[in-house]
C-alpha cells in the first residue's frame, strides 16, 4: 500500500453535505499551510457505530462512510480512500453489496471490524471479521485487520487474521513503542508479512478536560496501556514545542525499530479532536524523519 493516510471521521448528519465539503477544504488548506500539500495519499474513513454510553464525546448520528467519501474526495485532488467496515451486522448478500459499492467509489483498502466493546466476539447477526477476510478476497484486494499490540493474546489473534486473508494491519493509536517488540516477535514466529499502517495521533490540551484518547485506548487491568494513558495525560499538559518533541521522538523510535523486519510500512495519522494546524505541524516533522513515499 505504501501510503500516508489521514483519518477523517464523517461529520454529524445535522451538518449535511456542506459540512463534508468544508471538512475537505479545511484539510487541503491546513496541509498547504504546513507543507503537507500532496503528502496525504489516502483518507481513512471509519464506519462509526454506537458504543458505550460513557464515551466522553457524544457520538451523534453521522454521515455514512460512502456518502462522506463521495463528497469530501471532490475537495482533495488525487486522494484515494480507505475505510473500516463493521461486518457483524450484515449477512453475506448485504456485505457483498456494500463492499462492491465501497470499491466502486474508490476505496483501495477496507479494514473489517467486529462488534463494539459492549458486545462479545461472535455476537451480531452478520459475518465475523475473520470470515469476511476469507470470503471477499476477490472483491477487496487490500483486506485489513485492526492490530492492538498491547492487547493480551494479540500475537495469535493477528496471526489468525493473516491466515484468514488479512493483507494489512492498522494499529490502534500508538503512545508507546510496544509495536516494535510485537512485530519483532511476530516476524520471528511466522512467515506472514502483511503491510502495517502505524497510527500516530496528536494530543491537544482539551484531552485534559474530555479524555477521549484515554477512552479510545483503554484496556482495564493492562499495565502497559495504563502507562500509555499516563503518557497521553502528560502530553496534553505540555507546551506545544515539548509535545511536538515527544511525539516526534516516539515516531522515530517506532519507525526505526520496525524498519528491518520485512514489513511494508505505511503511516496513519489521526486527529481525534479534529483537523488542526498544530497537529499537522507535528505530522510534517514526523514525516521529515521518515515517509513511506520516499
Amino acid at each position: 500500500m505504501k501510503t500516508i493516510a489521514l483519518e477523517l471521521v464523517p461529520p454529524e448528519l445535522d451538518g449535511g453535505t456542506q459540512a463534508a465539503i468544508e471538512e475537505g477544504q479545511k484539510v487541503a488548506r491546513v496541509a498547504k499551510e504546513t507543507g503537507l500539500d500532496g503528502a496525504i495519499k489516502h483518507l481513512m474513513i471509519p464506519g462509526m457505530i454506537e458504543e458505550e454510553s460513557d464515551r466522553p464525546v457524544e457520538l451523534k448520528p453521522r454521515m455514512d462512510v460512502l456518502d462522506f467519501w463521495k463528497t469530501v474526495s471532490g475537495e482533495l485532488d488525487g486522494v484515494r480512500g480507505l475505510c473500516t467496515q463493521v461486518t457483524a451486522f450484515h449477512d453475506k448478500p448485504q456485505l457483498t453489496e456494500r463492499l462492491g459499492a465501497l470499491r466502486g467509489a474508490g476505496m483501495d483498502g477496507i479494514v473489517f471490524v467486529g462488534v463494539p466493546r459492549t458486545m462479545a466476539d461472535g455476537e451480531g447477526s452478520g459475518m465475523a471479521p475473520t470470515d469476511a477476510l476469507a470470503e471477499f478476497t476477490d472483491v477487496v484486494p487490500n483486506r485489513g485487520a485492526i492490530l492492538i499490540p498491547t492487547r493480551d493474546g494479540e500475537q495469535g489473534r493477528f496471526g489468525f487474521k493473516c491466515d484468514r486473508g488479512a493483507t494489512y494491519g492498522m494499529t490502534q493509536l500508538l503512545y508507546s513503542d510496544a509495536i516494535v517488540g510485537f512485530l519483532r516477535e511476530f516476524a520471528a514466529s511466522t512467515e506472514h508479512r502483511p503491510d502495517i499502517l502505524l497510527s500516530f495521533g496528536f494530543v491537544p490540551k482539551v484531552e485534559t478536560k474530555l479524555g477521549l484518547i484515554d477512552w479510545l485506548i483503554q484496556d482495564p487491568g493492562n499495565d502497559v496501556v495504563k502507562q500509555e494513558q499516563e503518557y497521553v495525560a502528560r502530553l496534553a499538559e505540555m507546551s506545544f514545542e515539548d509535545k511536538k518533541r515527544e511525539l516526534v521522538d516516539l515516531y522515530k523510535r517506532v519507525v526505526d525499530g520496525v524498519a528491518d523486519l520485512g514489513f511494508e510500512i505505511s503511516i496513519h495519522l489521526e486527529v481525534p479532536y479534529g483537523v488542526s494546524k498544530p497537529a499537522f505541524e507535528v505530522f510534517a516533522e514526523m514525516l521529515e524523519h521518515y515517509s513511506p513515499l520516499r
